[in-house]
């Protein structure tokens, strides 16, 4: 597996992540717990070396399965987990007081069984507290041995500059895909010039840009895709036109959607690192195989002049959820 660095912050991570969110929470029922370890380990095991979790996931299941599945390996990859809900309850709203952000630490330390946090993201901006309260807070922590580095997720430009002027903010971590290239506008160029990573989480659109959902996919009746407007029944059969042109790509490529998906975003910049999720082994596989997939400039213009004619349709969050988001 490819190695890659996020930003300046010096911390080197596997060029392909692994989201470990749906395997407890979000997409449905949770994966069976031997089945979830064992996917989390083939992962490690194909040279993946950065597993994303948070307290929010489960709540707290999600870690706890992170912790135990690297229980007993000789060297530990890089974990990202986060804080910043109140509770670790995201319907209990947020809570990034320093002292709360002080008890997830001390808690996730024990979950996930290690001496240190290696990425300690705020999960999303409380503007109840200031931004630089939370970046001190951290700052503290880094000097205390409890965590390594800073992160942040759906954080505004402004926002982050603050946090970064008190704590350098090694990796935002928000939506970026074929179907979300809104952090193109302000947010990459802002990272570019500070030095800091990026991760994109849904690099794959929730699933959609798989091609493997249609206007007629049901979802579990716990699955937060029933909530969000662009995984409605018109916008997603609208939408197929992206799909559409992505596999047409991916046929001229010899690679799947998803490898086309995941290789355009590799390509974007040398310090973006994308942390898809699955619960299937052949997803897995399939996902990891997005890094050998080279796209050259050719490759990039013409997805460019594939896509540039296609609208998009539907809000990739409910109301609700939309003002937590870019604050």
């Amino acid at each position: 597996m490819q190695k890659r660095n996020l930003g300046k912050s010096g911390l080197e991570v596997s060029a392909l992540g692994f989201g470990c969110m749906g395997l407890s929470f979000g997409y449905g029922p949770a994966t069976e717990k031997t089945a979830a370890i064992h996917l989390i380990r083939t992962a490690y095991d194909a040279g993946v070396t950065f597993f994303d979790t948070a307290e929010a996931y489960g709540p707290f299941k999600n870690e706890e399965l992170v912790g135990e599945a690297f229980a007993n390996v000789p060297q530990k990859p890089v974990i990202a987990t986060k804080f910043g809900f109140a509770n670790g309850v995201p319907a209990q709203g947020l809570d990034s007081r320093p002292e709360r952000i002080r008890e997830v630490a001390g808690a996730a330390l024990k979950r996930l069984r290690v001496d240190a946090i290696d990425l300690f993201y705020q999960h999303r901006v409380d503007p109840k507290v200031p931004i630089e309260d939370v970046a001190g807070t951290v700052k503290d922590l880094i000097r205390e041995g409890k965590v390594k580095h800073f992160g942040m997720s759906e954080a505004g430009v402004e926002t982050i500059r603050r946090a970064h002027a008190v704590q350098p903010v090694a990796a935002l971590q928000s939506e970026y895909s074929l179907w979300w290239r809104e952090p193109e506008k302000e947010i990459l160029p802002a990272l570019e010039e500070l030095g800091i990573g990026f991760v994109p989480f849904s690099p794959l659109g929730k699933g959609f840009l798989t091609g493997s959902i249609s206007d007629k996919t049901e979802f579990d009746k716990t699955d937060f895709r029933n909530t969000v407007p662009r995984f409605s029944a018109d916008a997603r059969r609208a939408n197929q036109a992206l799909v559409d042109a992505i596999g047409r790509i991916a046929t001229k490529k010899n690679a799947t959607n998803a490898q086309i998906a995941l290789a355009w975003l590799l390509a974007q910049k040398p310090w973006i690192v994308p942390i898809p999720g699955t619960t299937k082994l052949h997803r897995l596989q399939e996902n990891l195989g997005g890094v050998s997939v080279e796209l050259s400039a050719g490759d990039l213009n013409a997805i460019g002049d594939a896509l540039a004619g296609i609208e998009v349709r539907g809000d990739r969050y409910s109301a609700q959820h939309q003002t937590l988001v870019n604050r």
